[in-house]
């Protein structure tokens, strides 16, 4: 009974008129940008946190919430329509979207894609509900060095489901844990890698290295291309699904929320394998997989199903453990510490209106996505048609106002065009920047429960390896990273990040 009457306390909140106009906004937002190519969740979430600053925490999270799985329905349409992923994991929906946009089909793909989403989100969000509760009480036996352990393991996960190659990837995180150093030292008070610089005496803004390396980047990245979008001419036609083709998508999108909401709750960005996956298991168990690519509606119902149920999910480490398991959720931690609310298995207990509130606005999101997407299907045509070199100078003006509104410092915006020029000379040098932010927001974490863990042993490193759960997840970590530097699993590895790019 505990169960209903949380969800009873969550929707008496995600329904109030105020969180029920900050879902829209973040899903509308969302929808847009997932349709508009070259933008992206974690660059929009990244620019609109200082706008979050003006709104109650509650809020805050339900509309960054929205704008994170509404990307995830945008991406699909400009997937079918473009042959474009608006989204990283909109790229397996291309194979066949596209295809059956082409035979005259594209008013199909997109409702089974709403149609398969809204199903697997709704399922996705009883899960978090059901998990919700257990977790956090087994969170609540975590110290110090447990926490430690954890975190390290969920690095080891964002290292081996990073795309390229592994050696980057921990140069990367390397890279986000020493950035997550600079600062003042709270135990000693000395200043570390200021190198003299004042605006560095607090450490870097979270918000202007995000901004940076994901909002500025992003535009520089998408200027080097010359636009070439193949908007389909055909008419969208009927949008409902009839029986057979229902029929068709049914065991798909049941077989992709499955496997999407398991992928999802992966830490490192599982949740981006999750279509993969399930266009592999559709195709293997197809009677004609040469079907597929060629307009196969299993195609589209079963990987935009696993999409986003991964998106939903994928707040379960964040909300019970306080572990972000992706780059968009490291960016939910920033906005939940610049709000004052420490992620964790404490947010349940002692800000239940917020945990359980947010979970009922996902449900209320979903709903709101079905609405706002298939009728507005013309619109998202239009503004496809829309150059990017028109949208780009409004992005960065945005972002400057943004970074400047933070603190009124245009220090902040110097840092995040530098952050920008930086992150771009990453992408190209092909390196990831994601396992970056997630080794930047777990660095301060991490050292903290060293620091304690090392404090209650007394200087002994031994209690990592002593306390079982501790010593156990230590292992889980070591193991991944062995067998994902195996050879034969390096090349899988390797041709699935291939064929997902």
């Amino acid at each position: 009974m505990d169960l209903f009457s949380n969800l009873a306390l969550g929707f008496g909140v995600a329904l109030s008129l105020k969180n029920l106009a900050l879902c829209f906004v973040g899903c509308f937002i969302g929808t847009l940008i997932g349709v508009l190519p070259g933008v992206g969740p974690i660059a929009t979430i990244a620019m609109l946190l200082p706008i979050t600053f003006g709104i109650d925490p509650v809020g805050a999270l339900i509309m960054l919430a929205g704008i994170y799985y509404g990307a995830q329905y945008g991406g699909s349409t400009t997937a079918i329509l473009v042959n474009i992923p608006g989204e990283a994991t909109s790229v397996v929906t291309t194979l066949d979207g596209h295809q059956m946009a082409k035979q005259g089909r594209a008013g199909v793909a997109l409702g089974i894609s709403a149609i398969g989403s809204f199903i697997a989100g709704s399922v996705a969000t009883v899960l978090i509900a059901a998990l919700g509760a257990p977790l956090t009480k087994l969170a609540l036996l975590f110290g110090p060095a447990e926490y430690f352990s954890l975190m390290v393991m969920g690095l080891c996960f964002a290292v081996v489901l990073a795309r390229g190659s592994i050696l980057k990837a921990i140069a990367m995180i390397m890279l986000g844990l020493l950035l997550s150093t600079i600062g003042t030292d709270l135990e000693t008070g000395q200043e570390r890698m200021t190198f003299g610089f004042a605006p560095l005496s607090d450490g870097l803004d979270f918000a202007v290295l995000a901004m940076g390396i994901f909002g500025f980047a992003e535009v520089i990245k998408n200027l080097e291309n010359p636009e070439t979008r193949d908007v389909v001419r055909q008419k969208v036609g009927r949008l409902l699904p009839n029986r057979e083709e229902m029929r068709q998508s049914a065991g798909p999108i049941a077989r992709g929320t499955v496997l999407g909401s398991i992928l999802g709750i992966l830490p490192g960005n599982g949740a981006v394998l999750g279509p993969f996956a399930s266009y592999t298991l559709e195709k293997k168990l197809a009677k004609d997989p040469s079907r597929f690519g060629r307009g196969a509606i299993e195609g589209v119902a079963g990987p935009e199903s696993a999409n986003n149920a991964g998106a939903q999910t994928s707040f379960i480490p964040l909300l019970t453990l306080g572990i972000p398991p992706n780059a968009v959720m490291a960016l939910m931690v920033g906005a939940m510490t610049i709000h004052g609310v420490i992620p964790g298995p404490q947010v349940m207990t002692k800000n239940p209106q917020l945990f359980w509130g947010m979970i009922a606005s996902m449900w209320i999101g979903n709903l709101m996505l079905l609405i706002i997407n298939l009728p507005l299907i013309g619109l998202w045509v239009k503004l496809l048609k829309v150059p990017y070199r028109l949208m780009f100078p409004a992005i960065l003006l945005f972002c400057c106002i943004g970074i400047y509104s933070i603190n009124n410092s245009p220090v902040d915006v110097a840092m995040t065009a530098f952050f920008g020029l930086f992150g771009y000379a990453l992408v190209k040098f092909g390196f990831e920047p994601a396992p970056l932010l997630l080794g930047y927001v777990l660095g301060k974490l991490l050292e903290e429960k060293m620091r304690q863990a090392l404090i209650i042993s007394r200087g002994s490193f031994m209690t990592f390896v002593e306390r079982p759960i501790s010593a156990g997840l230590l292992l889980v970590a070591l193991v991944i990273l062995v067998v994902a530097l195996l050879p034969s699993i390096s090349k899988k590895r390797d041709v699935v990040f291939t064929e997902n790019s």
